[in-house]
């Protein structure tokens, strides 16, 4: 729609136009933003390999001359023959094929169609993400496995030990040891809370003022409101017992497994505005998490994006029209490269289906297809379905056993064979 109408957060009329030189943050393989530009590099992608073009010093990251890259990639659109720019703004979905990617400021008409399109209230605004962290590097000796405010407690210290629980139906607490406990007593409670309402913060864009909800607060919003805030809680501990000592921690951080191979973890109820320096300083407080290896930091922004996995099918169209796809923030996944990524997909799901054919999903011990299957991924009729972006434990663990420093340099040798294997099925439309 630029330069007919600007929104809060664009200042040119280019096309890619970033916030700042360092948006596709890190190029090391052993990353996952790393990792999937390599991905992308090998399709064809692009805006990648324009980056690349105008890439300045900046150490293992690639950043970017963003004027020089928008207008680069700009120019590349302008003048292939096979793509019309029309500079207007777009109220109602066209005619399919169609594949809507407009970000995460959609608004206006736009949103209130697409929101009845998908039937209710199921268009959110407002993205309240907690952080993650990476299951091998939470301390068992500072934490053991329960279920949710203890419905499902084990029986003695041996079972709580070795993560055990007493057998039982599943419910709202979810089955037997699927949170890990991280407690703390009352002096590190205290500083932590200190900590928290001392933090730096994230100011907001005027284009998103916080609009909290009382049972989705940030964590310093709550902790500003009393030292005892946090204890009654995300961290009451009300029905847990440490079975080292046998008795009710002060207070408990709970951690909830964020993927099914049970590598990586979500600090249940840490929402946050908290500086990202901030948030791994201050949660490292946790005895627990003293070396925790964060795979995404919390945060609370404005940000739309549709209910993608119940919503759209394999091939990233909405199963109820499926002329119509989605890519980018849209569909739920966070940052450029990300948005990328899934409208790479998009468009070679949509190009073979125009020429009579199909293409596979991406292998998922890939990073596009770590991210794929969490957009596409069946959950639960009680799952929540929260933005990420790309990280290592979107991605298959390894099988046997490994050195740590060995475990994300074989996983990205991995996702290099495998998806050598894939890119042949994509066509001519991947190099």
């Amino acid at each position: 729609m630029k330069p007919v109408s600007m929104s809060p957060a664009h200042r040119t009329p280019l096309l890619c136009e970033l916030v700042c030189s360092n948006s596709l943050r890190s190029d090391l393989v052993e990353s996952g933003a790393g990792l999937l530009k390599s991905e992308l590099r090998a399709c064809g992608s692009m805006v990648i390999s324009t980056a690349d073009l105008h890439k300045v010093p900046a150490g293992s990251a690639l950043a970017v001359e963003r004027f020089g890259f928008g207008r680069a990639v700009t120019q590349k659109l302008a003048l292939h023959p096979n793509v019309r720019i029309e500079r207007r703004v777009i109220d109602e979905l066209p005619a399919g094929p169609v594949i809507m990617a407009t970000g995460p400021l959609t608004g206006g008409q736009l949103a209130r169609q697409v929101r009845s399109l998908l039937g209710g209230d199921r268009l959110y605004f407002y993205d309240a993400i907690a952080p993650i962290v990476m299951a091998d590097s939470i301390d068992p000796a500072h934490s053991w496995r329960g279920s949710r405010w203890g419905k499902h407690t084990p029986t003695d210290k041996t079972d709580a030990t070795n993560g055990a629980a007493t057998a039982g139906p599943a419910d709202e607490a979810g089955a037997p040891g699927d949170y890990i406990n991280c407690p703390l007593d009352e002096a590190t409670y205290n500083a932590f809370v200190a900590e928290v309402v001392a933090a730096r913060k994230i100011t907001p864009h005027a284009f998103e003022e916080p609009k909290f909800f009382e049972g989705c607060l940030p964590i310093e919003v709550m902790a500003e409101r009393g030292e005892h805030t946090l204890r009654y809680g995300p961290m009451r501990p009300v029905g847990l017992f440490d079975p080292s000592t046998g008795k009710r921690p002060y207070a408990v951080m709970q951690l909830r497994p964020e993927n099914k191979y049970l590598t990586a973890y979500n600090l249940v109820g840490f929402q946050t505005r908290m500086a990202y320096p901030e948030q791994k300083r201050i949660f490292s407080m946790v005895p627990a998490l003293a070396n925790a290896e964060f795979l995404r930091f919390g945060s609370i922004h404005r940000n739309t994006y549709i209910d993608a996995p119940r919503l759209l099918g394999a091939e990233l169209e909405l199963r109820d029209r499926p002329d119509i796809r989605f890519a980018g923030l849209l569909t739920g996944v966070e940052g450029y490269i990300e948005s990328c990524a899934m409208g790479l997909l998009a468009a070679l799901f949509c190009a073979a289906r125009l020429r009579g054919e199909s293409v596979p999903p991406p292998p998922p011990t890939t990073a596009l297809g770590g991210l794929y299957h969490h957009v596409t991924a069946e959950r639960g009729p009680k799952d929540t379905y929260s933005p990420t972006n790309i990280n290592f434990g979107l991605l298959p663990p390894l099988p046997g056993r490994h050195k740590k420093r060995e475990r994300k340099p074989l996983i990205a040798q991995r996702a290099a064979r495998d998806l050598e294997t894939w890119i042949p099925h994509c066509g001519r439309h991947a190099a």
